[in-house]
């Protein structure tokens, strides 16, 4: 045999023999019960001994005098806050109503004023730099605030002595338009004055017109002084979720798209950014669909019907719309049918209100009026019409199409007119809202968003405001405007309302939520958007908030339909850190808050029906309580933190960032000075903090008669009071675990699992593992027969002291033919633990040390998929659409230069242009470009200002894992090529802990070594054709205005007659070339 040959073969044969004979020695099933018996026993008799677990028992009932056992009733509590909540927008509606009538009255009284007054009006522009220069101070339009400060409620610099106004970057603010708009709206500063004099409490008050012009209370900068002056800013109020709400009742849109050979290049380019900007007009109360038309009319996606315009269905038809491509010949009729029929299909979800046609082409011949008269005789579908590109074709069948069917008509030759032209709609959808006004003005609240004023979360109540002012002549009878003015809004954050719903007597487990109409949460521990982008949606249905059954199904559904009611379940429930799932009964009790679309929840685990309440009402008892809180006492009583609560209203908690230490010492000195009974203090909160304090400062005094434990390096006691305490305060400097046991991850899963809960630190390529391991177990007192869980205790522990102790719990005496237990680095034995998540809790090789906290599908996984195929463990993939993720970035070298339209002289000759969008749309762009010249590029390219941003929204996929079942006992063997591993698990009974000893993963180097991944990845979520086929019950608005009869606004777009002079033409034309070609020389240099 060849030399060569020698060393592989050996080898093999070696393999071989030590895979047979590790199968012929592996323990049997006995011996390795007694293995983990014995390390159940020694971990329970350390974690007890060292935690003092039965101390802090006796502890309770001595001090059984200071305290009493309360019960939640939840049907009264969610009665009790849905009628808060119930009076808190009740109030913000009166303000809004109020707001609503002034602003019609001042509208009417208003009288027109030409260019030539402008200078009698002055305002303060939010976007006005703080720091003016002597050019600004000199214009007598504008000024700045000089009294701004700091505001506790905003966070934020506000004036409350004057209003701000926020204008459009791509709106001409010296329009006479915009200039009557300022001057009427001035007025509307004195009542939102009255407002905040009535209430406090109110926050932002804003009226945003239809013009774009938004003026608001108070006065604040419209960007941070932290921020660049030169950003760019996009917003409009228009497009804002609540405007859209306010200023039309639902949509059911169909978006036909002219896909002929005509609109190839250019034209097509336009399109498809245009039906993009139409997407964004659409709230999650809309529905809508996209189909295209050549030879035959055709869907843009996999939705063969209307779909929900929430964000993946919007995302998902823009994708399908830059998909489209030009080609063959216009064939409206068959465009037509397909939308009408789309529109006409009631077997479906849809917004059963306004019924629109959005029709872009770039013209033709074609009026379609036998297709108008067999579907659409009544007008009963609005057609909007928009004649898109730079082309000669005949626009006056569609304008026709327009003003036929109660639509309107616009053009848009570039892509500075897009912004403006897609969303004016909106205005003509307004019309059967002006016209049964008395019914039309009711408060709509709208779904929670990020407020663009830093505000945090908000939800808004919303009322229209409609132009009451009369057209026509003395001649003619006086006929009423059919305008919708804009829409006035007033904002409640969702910390206000957290506060009518406290949860400090639930335990960490239990909580309201309060979802809408949509099934949307406004209300939840789990709404948490990590993204600070007003521009991003934050809508989180219930049942992507929570793990999803049937029997929240049915809840939800209830919720929506406003009934009152209770549900018990079983339920998974995933944790603080998302890492691990429990098992656990919830109470759902539910009722609709009168008044509103919310529904209201409150859901309480069994051991959270009864609850602690102090009563150390005395100075003497809560001084004495109080001492062991002292920074100077930590070597005392270990080191303290104290849950960042609203303990009293003028001591404001601290944020995540801010050290514990710092608040604590600021709350010592705030009760020393103020004592724990001031009036601004929540007494029972903080009087369950000071009692919580006097107990485990006790039991800090038992540790230390027990103080040296081998492989203890920490005790800990955390309580639903607040209290955390570490000992010894080394230990403390390096707690990284919540200090809002609320929000702790450990905490909760001791309540919900009657174990001893092992909790691994993550693991981090980054970072070293930790060197100790956290056991965690609930407190169980019983008062007067009822159990109660007030806290937790537990020990870290050295995780080399502990290998120490795990090997030697697998050591036999007198083996012969058997292996003699867990040897360490044994090369032929793998034994480790993992715990219920699947990730690695201690093992015999040190090599593996430093992966404690690492899924143990990553470590071997040839093994994990055993333990899952075995029935071990299961798994649950969920997604999170809260997530951040690094924006995707595309490429820009394909995309060609980019094209702005500039008007020709036959373009500027026509007369009949300078009425059109584009003339308007021309205007603008050159006046913004004069005074914004980075503007024009980043209207016409939105992907260039996300890829500036660090991250944005998307999608995650989580796989949790979890013993399946309660079978204590695995055993089983891994086939591969040529090989086999026999391995056996054991369940430690009375832990989350899973002993597995298995041959090594050396000894079978042919099975599979693809790492299973358990982290978390970024994804597209769940498929929306899919989705599309079966969604989830929503429930529209009660009232609907939509009614086109009557109608007496002829105004439908199109052209008049005006004549400007040659040489105002000529200039134009000269001054948006010399405007381009500088916007294209920064763009390259940039």
């Amino acid at each position: 045999m060849n030399k060569a040959m020698d060393y592989p073969v050996c080898l093999l044969l070696l393999l071989s023999t030590i895979s047979t004979v590790s199968a012929e020695q592996f323990p049997t099933a006995q011996i390795i019960k007694e293995w983990v018996d014995q390390m159940q026993n020694e971990l329970i008799s350390l974690t007890d001994t060292a935690s003092g677990m039965q101390n802090l028992v006796q502890i309770y009932n001595k001090h059984s005098p200071h305290f009493t056992v309360e019960t939640n009733n939840a049907q009264e509590l969610v009665a009790t806050a849905a009628g808060n909540i119930e009076r808190l927008l009740a109030n913000r509606s009166e303000a809004l109503k109020r707001l609503a009538a002034e602003a019609e009255k001042f509208q009417m009284d208003h009288s027109w004023m030409d260019d030539s007054e402008a200078d009698k009006i002055v305002y303060y522009n939010a976007k006005e730099d703080l720091n003016q220069t002597e050019e600004a101070k000199r214009n007598k339009n504008r000024y700045v605030p000089d009294d701004f400060e700091i505001d506790p409620d905003f966070k934020r610099l506000v004036s409350y002595n004057t209003t701000a106004v926020h204008i459009p970057t791509d709106i001409y603010e010296g329009s006479t338009i915009i200039l009557n708009e300022l001057n009427w709206t001035e007025a509307l500063e004195e009542v939102f004055r009255k407002n905040k004099e009535q209430d406090p409490s109110l926050l932002w008050q804003v009226f945003g017109s239809a013009t774009g012009l938004a003026r608001y209370y108070p006065a604040s900068p419209w960007m941070n002084t932290s921020n660049s002056a030169n950003k760019l800013d996009l917003y409009d109020v228009r497009r804002r979720p609540w405007y859209i709400q306010g200023a039309a009742s639902p949509k059911d849109m169909l978006i036909l798209v002219d896909a002929s050979g005509s609109v190839s290049g250019y034209t097509l380019k336009l399109i498809r950014t245009s039906v993009s900007k139409m997407l964004e007009t659409l709230s999650d109360d809309d529905y809508v669909n996209v189909v295209y038309f050549n030879d035959k009319a055709k869907y843009a996606s996999c939705f063969q019907n209307l779909v929900q315009a929430n964000v993946r269905n919007k995302r998902m038809l823009k994708e399908a719309v830059r998909n489209i491509t030009a080609k063959g010949t216009t064939n409206y009729i068959g465009g037509l049918e397909l939308a009408f029929e789309q529109l006409a299909q009631m077997n479906v979800s849809r917004a059963n209100c306004n019924k629109i046609i959005m029709l872009f082409t770039d013209g033709g011949e074609e009026k379609a009026e036998e297709i108008f008269k067999r579907y659409n005789p009544n007008q009963a579908v609005r057609i909007f019409t928009f004649s898109v590109g730079q082309h000669n074709y005949d626009k006056g069948p569609i304008q026709w199409m327009a003003c036929t069917n109660k639509g309107y008509y616009y053009e848009i030759p570039s892509k500075g007119a897009i912004r403006i032209n897609t969303q004016e709609y909106l205005d003509v959808l307004g019309r059967p809202m002006v016209k049964d006004s008395r019914k039309a003005k009711q408060v709509q609240w709208t779904n929670v968003y990020l407020d663009a004023l830093e505000l945090g979360l908000v939800i808004t109540g919303t009322l229209p405001v409609f132009n009451k002012t009369n057209m026509g002549t003395k001649k003619s009878p006086k006929i009423q405007n059919q305008l919708i003015l804009g829409v006035m809004g007033i904002d409640v954050s969702l910390e206000d309302i957290k506060r009518l719903t406290p949860r400090f007597t639930f335990g960490p487990n239990g909580y309201y939520f309060a979802i809408d109409p949509n099934g949307y949460v406004l209300l939840h521990p789990n709404l948490q958007p990590l993204t600070a982008k007003f521009h991003e949606p934050v809508t989180l249905d219930f049942l992507d908030a929570e793990l999803e059954n049937d029997l929240k199904v049915e809840l939800r559904r209830k919720m929506i339909d406003a009934e009152t009611g209770n549900y018990t379940m079983i339920t998974l429930v995933k944790s603080q850190d998302e890492r691990y799932i429990d098992v656990g009964q919830r109470t759902y009790n539910f009722a609709p808050v009168k008044g509103t679309d919310y529904s209201l929840a409150l859901v309480l685990p069994e051991y959270s029906l009864h609850y602690i309440q102090a009563k150390i009402g005395d100075t003497i008892t809560q001084a004495k309580f109080s001492e062991s809180l002292l920074a100077d006492k930590f070597d005392e009583y270990g080191y303290t933190l104290i849950a960042p609560r609203m303990y009293c209203k003028d001591l404001k908690p601290p944020d995540k960032n801010k050290n514990n230490t710092e608040f604590l010492m600021e709350f010592n000195d705030y009760i020393d000075t103020k004592t724990p009974n001031h009036p601004m203090c929540n007494q029972d909160l903080v009087n369950r903090l000071l009692l919580d304090a006097g107990i485990t400062a006790e039991l800090i005094k038992a540790w230390k008669k027990n103080e040296f434990l081998h492989g203890v390096v920490a005790r800990f006691v955390a309580t639903d009071g607040g209290i955390t305490r570490v000992y010894p305060k080394s230990a403390g400097l390096s707690w990284e675990e919540e200090a809002e046991t609320y929000e702790s991850s450990f905490y909760k899963r001791s309540l919900d699992n009657d174990l001893y809960i092992f909790t691994p630190s993550p693991y981090s390529k980054d970072n070293a593992s930790d060197e100790s391991v956290l056991v965690s177990r609930a407190v169980n007192i019983v008062v007067n027969d009822i159990t109660l869980q007030p806290a937790v205790v537990g020990v870290k522990l050295d995780i080399s002291a502990w290998m120490e102790s795990f090997i030697n719990a697998t050591q036999r005496k007198n083996c012969n033919d058997e292996i003699c237990g867990c040897q360490r680095n044994h090369p032929y034995v793998d034994c480790v633990l993992l715990d219920d998540g699947g990730f690695l809790v201690m093992s015999n090789k040190d090599e593996d040390i430093d992966q404690i906290g690492r899924f143990f599908g990553a470590v071997d996984p040839i093994l994990m998929r055993n333990l899952v195929n075995s029935s071990l463990f299961t798994f649950k993939k969920t997604f999170d659409y809260q997530s951040l993720c690094d924006p995707k970035k595309e490429s820009k070298a394909a995309a060609g230069v980019r094209s702005v339209y500039v008007p020709t002289i036959a373009d500027i000759l026509n007369l009949g242009w300078w009425a059109t969008a584009a003339a308007w749309s021309i205007l603008q762009q050159l006046l913004v470009s004069i005074t914004f010249p980075k503007f024009m590029d980043a209207a016409e390219m939105d992907d260039e200002v996300s890829d500036a941003m660090l991250k944005e929204s998307c999608i995650t996929e989580q796989t949790q894992y979890y013993f399946e079942n309660n079978q204590l006992s695995f055993r089983g063997s891994i086939d591969c090529e040529n090989c086999t591993r026999m391995y056996h698990a054991e369940k430690l009974l009375k832990t989350n802990l899973v002993f597995i000893i298995a041959d090594a993963k050396l000894t079978c180097l042919s099975c599979d070594t693809k790492p299973l991944i358990q982290d978390e990845q970024q994804s597209d979520g769940p498929d929306p054709c899919e989705l599309a086929k079966n969604p989830r019950y929503r429930k529209g608005p009660a009232v609907c205005f939509d009614s086109t009869d009557n109608e007496d606004d002829h105004d439908c777009g199109g052209a008049s007659g005006l004549s400007p002079s040659l040489s105002v033409m000529l200039a134009l034309q000269l001054a948006l070339l010399w405007v381009l070609t500088d916007s294209r020389q920064h763009v390259i240099s940039s």
